[in-house]
């Protein structure tokens, strides 16, 4: 097909503003899928993704559509998610395509993250096309939503088309903007095959699956190929595109996007971002997009090592499947063999922990320990050198260091102007740095600098509940400064339990150990020994609880006579309790780890 025809665009929004839902009502609209074949968040593959309602995944779909002027259209169509932790998920969507719909739900107005993948599509150069969504509902506000668009992000939305994803009013409307407004490819068909490798996942079936999008020339079936980045070569045994089903095609021609499988068995030779070049030909690399960065981490360890190989495989098809995931071995005296895994946030660390358990079948629950999630610090040393920190384990010792920086975010909040009082006094508790205030109707847009440690446990789930559900909430890294930080070691009978330690800004140091210690004084069971908790800056003891221990009433026997006898036994008890608390080992439940890691600040 001539790339006039052709249109590739990407689906941006707010988690929860219906991307998927109108991804649904395109499909079904131009036949992609026979109607017996429809089903709810059809671009949605995972079952995690249809129980939560989210998009975890970016999906593509061609669709062919017969516009009012006689041509038909090639639409491929890419679905991203919403939630900012899959931000980088969006970003790779759009550097593939030449325009976006911007789609706003108009019950709830433009949000944080549609403010961010507005800003997103406008680095990549793409044309914008706001679209309003949920207009069937009683709540929807056309006119301030329009204007709101307009205020918040400068686009112009006096024309902006209305459409429900529900019911499917507005999608014909939609589909001629989309031919009318967003521009077609622009690659040179008569030079050497060059492709950008947009995305990669594992299939039990068929072996390495790689998504393309065709910049320059024809990529072909049979034809020798080679990844720039890797070097790698290989022959392309099949090629297609999804509708969504998979369909098997000779070629893809410049425009296109689709997939090919290689053969490939090995994750190495696939890098998300990397060229595709013909093998004789060659060719030089296009642009890609920047990797991602890693700014939560984490460690996953096996209770048996048998389970290690497993958990290693696993973590590698998913790290295929997913490029913002990166893990290396970890090893600990304590819990053996494990991974130190990257992610991009909590709901990142908690959607990779279920796939593993449903995809490779390791039950976080019973056989895995997440350790305390912490942030990447800088370690200034005083000979010079510099140390990135991902374990508060490998924290060098202090009188080796200099300074310590940690990184800082730039978050924006929208919220209704009554809640900002409470918002701007929960950033402020986190050590929080107000950069702007600006209003958009009655609505408040508070940019506030904070420290990225700060808010990967609790925050968002505090925004959320002191803005009765209402606020939004998008952030992204704004580098690195300098801060007295500390590494707070949490000791059980005196031994130190590694899991446990993390890093936090001294101030707040005593009562984040003073949390854990009191909780783990109600999840480590009682044993026939006292157990001391004690939380440790160094060799200083900040916070301490004791669990008691099992006491039998050894004098219960003795019926009147003298006391020096009870005593005697009295003291023959303690003698042995003493011996118990010295050679006895303190058994700490998998659930305690858990849960003490849950601590609120």
């Amino acid at each position: 097909m001539s790339q006039k025809y052709i249109r590739n665009f990407s689906i941006v929004a707010h988690i929860d503003h219906g991307k998927s839902t109108l991804s649904d009502r395109l499909i079904e609209f131009t036949g992609g899928l026979a109607s017996r074949e429809m089903k709810a968040q059809v671009l949605d593959s995972m079952d995690i993704e249809r129980e939560r309602g989210i998009t975890i995944k970016a999906q593509t779909v061609r669709l062919k559509y017969l516009a009012r002027d006689g041509h038909e259209y090639q639409l491929n169509l890419m679905d991203t998610p919403g939630h900012v932790d899959f931000s980088y998920e969006v970003s790779r969507s759009l550097a593939a395509c030449e325009g976006a719909i911007i789609l706003v739900d108009a019950t709830q107005g433009v949000q944080a993250q549609t403010l961010a993948n507005a800003y997103l599509a406008l680095d990549n150069d793409l044309e914008m096309l706001p679209v309003l969504n949920k207009i069937d509902l009683p709540s929807s506000d056309v006119d301030g939503t329009r204007q709101q668009i307009a205020d918040a992000i400068g686009l112009d939305a006096s024309n902006a088309i209305c459409v429900s994803g529900k019911t499917g009013a507005g999608v014909p409307e939609l589909l001629e903007e989309i031919v009318t407004k967003l521009p077609a490819p622009h690659g040179d068909e008569n030079v050497p095959t060059r492709a950008l490798l947009v995305d990669s996942w594992y299939d039990s079936y068929l072996g390495v699956v790689v998504l393309v999008r065709v910049v320059d020339g024809t990529l072909r079936r049979g034809q020798k190929i080679k990844f720039v980045a890797t070097g790698a070569e290989y022959a392309v045994e099949k090629i297609g595109y999804f509708t969504p089903k998979m369909v098997d095609v000779n070629e893809l021609n410049t425009g296109e996007i689709g997939f090919i499988i290689t053969g490939m068995k090995t994750i190495h030779d696939c890098k998300v971002g990397d060229t595709i070049v013909d093998a004789k030909s060659g060719g030089d690399a296009l642009p890609g997009f920047k990797p991602s960065v890693p700014v939560v981490f984490s460690s996953f360890f096996p209770m048996a090592a048998d389970d290690y190989p497993d958990l290693r495989d696993g973590a590698e098809k998913l790290a295929l499947n997913d490029a913002s995931f990166t893990f290396t071995v970890e090893k600990s005296s304590a819990l053996g063999f494990g991974l130190r895994c990257g992610f991009l946030g909590l709901l990142h660390m908690e959607i990779i922990s279920e796939r593993l358990n449903r995809e490779f079948n390791l039950s976080l629950i019973n056989t895995l320990i997440n350790t305390v999630p912490s942030v990447l610090y800088k370690i200034h040393l005083r000979d010079g050198s510099v140390m990135d920190l991902e374990n508060p384990a490998d924290m060098p010792d202090p009188t080796r260091i200099d300074f310590i920086e940690e990184p800082w975010v730039l978050a924006t909040i929208m919220m209704p102007d009554k809640y900002l009082g409470g918002i701007m006094e929960l950033c402020a508790s986190r050590r929080g740095v107000q950069d702007n205030i600006s209003y958009v109707g009655n609505r408040a847009v508070l940019t506030y600098r904070l420290p990225l440690a700060e808010i990967v446990f609790d925050f968002y789930d505090r925004v959320k509940s002191i803005s009765s559900g209402y606020a939004s909430f998008d952030y992204s890294l704004c580098g690195y400064e300098r801060s007295d930080l500390v590494k707070v070691s949490i000791l059980v009978n005196d031994e130190n339990v590694e899991p446990l330690s993390f890093m936090c800004h001294r101030s707040s140091a005593e009562s984040r150990g003073r949390q854990i210690v009191e909780k783990l004084k109600d999840l480590i069971p009682r044993h026939q020994f006292k157990i001391p908790l004690q939380a440790a800056i160094g060799g200083k003891i900040i916070a301490r609880e004791t669990i008691a221990a099992y006491r039998k009433d050894v004098t219960a026997k003795c019926y009147g006579g003298d006391i020096t006898r009870k005593r005697k036994l009295l003291e023959k008890q303690k003698e042995g309790k003493k011996r118990l608390r010295t050679f006895g080992n303190v058994e700490i439940p998998q659930s305690a780890f858990i849960n003490a890691l849950k601590v609120g600040k």
